[in-house]
């Protein structure tokens, strides 16, 4: 059925409920004229008259009493649907999907949505680790953390979580083999252990800090992963510099297992963003995690405001 032939058949049903165009029209918040017109372009359409009329009533045809009985209950349960996800539309509920990369979870997404969980019991969460760029539509997801770098164009994006302290680690096996890089530059003369968003050809970028401002130099990659851990596992092993999260590599660093390489030349990587397509008809689920976002922003290390 076609649209406007579905508003023309609910515009007879409540006619024929109230046994009345002026009624009707109250009801529907429309003019008695705009009513009287449904009614007639409907029965046009179908070829058959549904109400007799006259000056003082209002009835219903044999055709129109049938055709009243039998679309009744499917407009009843319409408006049934419609008014439930009205309901829907202002209760926190559903489902809430994110996409965010491994990294994320420990740093704070964990906790944020731990906090999530408990404050919104109605709302089921899906959270997908991947480190790949993403795209919101296609992957069904309400919402993805990433990097500036791997954010989809013509989407709104807020700051979370706490600046990315970086580091570059090596074994003193290799540094003893390879010898310590003195300057950014003298990385391109490395072995590198680097980081791939999901493909190969797309690894991350090693920031440096120059008196210009931030610029990248890579090593030679002698591997390729898109694990955060399998980084620190090779670069103990020795074979080659890593570019890693400083938060994952303590303990190592503080074991000697692995040593900082150049610490004054790698800044801190902006925070993550949270990511998602449009303001405008937000789920309550999704506004609300945007909101709780920014209230425990305050809470979250080395957070700053957004």
């Amino acid at each position: 059925m076609k649209r406007n032939q579905l508003s023309d058949m609910s515009v007879f049903v409540e006619v024929a409920r109230v046994k009345g165009f002026r009624a009707a029209a109250e009801n529907l918040k429309l003019k008695a004229g705009s009513v009287s017109e449904a009614v007639q372009r409907f029965e046009d359409r179908l070829g058959v008259r549904l109400f007799e009329r006259s000056t003082r009533s209002v009835a219903l045809t044999p055709a129109g009493e049938q055709l009243y009985r039998r679309s009744l209950p499917a407009i009843t349960d319409l408006e049934t649907a419609i008014r439930e996800l009205d309901a829907l539309k202002d209760s926190v509920a559903g489902t809430l999907r994110i996409s965010a990369p491994y990294s994320a979870g420990a740093f704070f997404l964990d906790g944020l949505l731990s906090e999530y969980a408990l404050l919104y019991p109605d709302v089921a969460v899906e959270l997908i680790y991947d480190d790949a760029k993403v795209d919101l539509v296609e992957a069904g997801v309400d919402v993805a953390i990433r990097s500036n770098t791997l954010l989809e164009p013509d989407t709104h994006a807020l700051p979370i979580g706490p600046e990315l302290r970086m580091a570059i680690v090596a074994s003193r096996s290799y540094l003893e083999r390879a010898g310590v890089p003195a300057s950014p530059e003298h990385i391109l003369d490395h072995e590198g252990i680097c980081f791939a968003f999901g493909r190969g050809d797309r690894m991350a970028p090693w920031m440096f800090e120059g008196k210009d401002g931030l610029y990248s130099v890579m090593p030679r990659p002698r591997m390729v992963v898109n694990d955060l851990r399998a980084l620190l596992t090779y670069a103990r092993a020795g074979l080659g510099l890593a570019y890693v999260y400083a938060d994952m590599a303590e303990a190592d660093l503080a074991t000697g297992d692995l040593i900082a390489v150049l610490p004054g030349a790698v800044p801190s990587l902006p925070r993550y963003s949270l990511n998602y397509r449009s303001k405008k008809h937000m789920p309550r689920r999704l506004r609300a995690f945007v909101d709780l976002a920014k209230k425990t922003r305050g809470k979250l290390p080395g957070s700053s405001d957004f």
